[in-house]
């Protein structure tokens, strides 16, 4: 039996094409307390949202005048991953800074 050859056999290839949706993104949020200090909200989103220093301080501010800031949009996993890294490290500097996460 000679091998089999798609081209040679008359066989159809079917393309199935499946639609791909994109993961559902999630804002992260820093609150604003009267205890976590602007510098230590600063190093937060130098460190784990890898922001500059120029948008690392606006949305300092935004969080000091206005109660939250806006830190990134992210997968679901990743946003849950950037939270426990904040709470774990205002946790070990003493601060009760708060981070939430909300479906765009």
């Amino acid at each position: 039996m000679a091998p089999y050859n798609h081209e040679t056999e008359g066989d159809t290839l079917v393309k199935t094409e499946k639609e791909v949706k994109e993961p559902p993104m999630y804002k992260v949020f820093l609150h604003n307390d009267d205890y976590t200090t602007m510098e230590f909200v600063v190093e937060i989103l130098l460190n784990v949202f890898n922001k500059s220093v120029e948008d690392s301080t606006a949305i300092m501010l935004n969080v000091h005048r206005k109660g939250i800031g806006l830190c990134g949009i992210y997968t679901h996993e990743v946003s849950e991953t950037k939270m426990d890294m904040v709470h774990t490290l205002a946790q070990e500097h003493g601060f009760p800074l708060k981070c939430t996460m909300e479906r765009e």
